[in-house]
């Protein structure tokens, strides 16, 4: 019997992948070595004449349960994962493009995202920032040593929508790496593969573990892009299904040689979680909403950032794409009232940077998470030095709105 539920899906993923002795959960695995009694099928594993794993460092079946659950929500071919967000983020750009290429992105990224481009150019990979709202500045940034281009689905903080469709129609017509980082949505409120992305990253942290105990990220391909025209891969990993060139060579190149690998451990917990994925979401989705409007109306907030406001530049095109405007909210303070003054006077709200997670968090965004880009970059980002970003939880709608109430009353 095949499920078409989203979460129907996922609470009965392991199971009917046949865990042994009857259970619901994937099984931790916390070896790293394998052995083999028959050194040939050591030497089949290595060679990838034969399935198995040799050491965690590149698999283990936990992470396989994991992958194959990643790629199910994904709607994609295969899916790796690894030990952050970021790792995966790295490991996709170190991997797939070299000295001499270009890549285009997003202006509107998460702070350690663009600080890796800064990585990049040192080894001779030239960046474009553009404002990818609009599709026409991506393509007017592109060159002829162009390979990728590089979105969000909702920018943090500043909750800009790129323009996803149109950048996808680009990619496919120029035959660039379509690459979407998907963490602020996540696959329950969009699926990038309906606007042609050929990778899906998202930091498996925040909306899919939900619980703000475990790191991880992840790397899907759809399937989409033809890796037989990329020039970047190895000679060596050109064999077999050349749909699978791609994620293979992200596999050997990024988790064997970098090592950025999650440990069974975590990935148990993100399995877990994942579970709950699409209720978590409602009930944060909900409430940011609710907290949005209120926020919106308040004569001591100067402006709010949130899809889900009519007034939002791209409201529209979040409310064509996405299933629900997200659980992220930030919003500007009316001149005279400190962020840190502000948010010490609430009392349900965690003064903690993280996103995604089960309860209400909250930080003065200039400050802390965007402190080192200093004041020109921050004002080119969107970002104002009044900006409270906050990522909304589960709490019950009432006391969240309250809370934020009483403290900007005492402002």
């Amino acid at each position: 019997m095949s499920f078409k539920g989203f979460t129907t899906q996922l609470v009965h993923c392991d199971r009917l992948a046949g865990v042994e002795d009857g259970a619901v959960h994937a099984p931790i695995h916390n070896s790293v070595p394998y052995g083999y009694a028959a050194t040939q099928d050591l030497v089949d594993v290595f060679q990838g004449k034969q399935v198995g794993h040799a050491y965690a460092r590149q698999s283990t079946p936990t992470l396989d349960y994991l992958q194959r659950k990643i790629a199910m929500l994904d709607e994609s071919i295969a899916s790796l994962v690894f030990g952050t967000g970021m790792a995966a983020i790295g490991t996709v750009f170190l991997t797939l493009l070299k000295a001499g290429d270009h890549i285009v992105a997003s202006r509107f990224l998460f702070g350690n995202t663009s600080s890796i481009f800064g990585t990049l150019k040192g080894y001779g990979i030239e960046v474009t920032l553009v404002d990818a709202t609009s599709s026409e500045a991506v393509e007017q940034a592109c060159q002829d040593n162009t390979k990728m281009v590089f979105v969000e689905t909702i920018a943090n903080p500043a909750t800009q929508i790129v323009d996803l469709a149109g950048i996808g129609e680009l990619c496919e017509q120029r035959g660039l790496v379509y690459v979407v980082d998907n963490t602020l949505t996540s696959s329950y409120l969009f699926q990038p593969k309906s606007v042609g992305a050929s990778l899906i990253i998202t930091s498996l942290s925040k909306y899919v573990g939900g619980h703000g105990n475990a790191l991880g990220g992840s790397v899907s391909d759809t399937g989409l892009f033809d890796w037989s025209t990329f020039p970047n891969i190895f000679e060596g990993y050109r064999s077999g299904d050349p749909s699978m060139w791609g994620i293979n060579q992200i596999k050997k190149k990024g988790l064997r040689d970098f090592g950025g690998a999650l440990s069974s451990q975590a990935a148990h917990l993100l399995s877990v979680g994942a579970e709950t994925m699409a209720l978590r979401m409602e009930r944060q989705c909900a409430n940011a909403l609710a907290l949005a409007k209120m926020l919106d109306e308040h004569p001591k907030v100067a402006k709010v950032y949130y899809p889900g406001l009519v007034s939002h530049p791209q409201h529209k095109r979040a409310s064509e794409l996405f299933k629900h405007y997200g659980a992220l909210v930030s919003f500007d303070l009316a001149d005279g009232i400190d962020c840190a003054e502000f948010l010490d006077k609430t009392n349900i709200v965690i003064n903690a940077t993280h996103l995604g997670d089960n309860r209400t968090l909250a930080l003065p965004v200039a400050q802390t998470i965007y402190f080192e880009m200093g004041l020109e970059a921050r004002q080119a980002s969107g970002i104002s030095e009044t900006m409270i970003r906050c990522s909304i939880g589960i709490e019950d709608t009432e006391d969240l709105l309250s809370d934020f109430k009483q403290a900007l009353a005492s402002s």
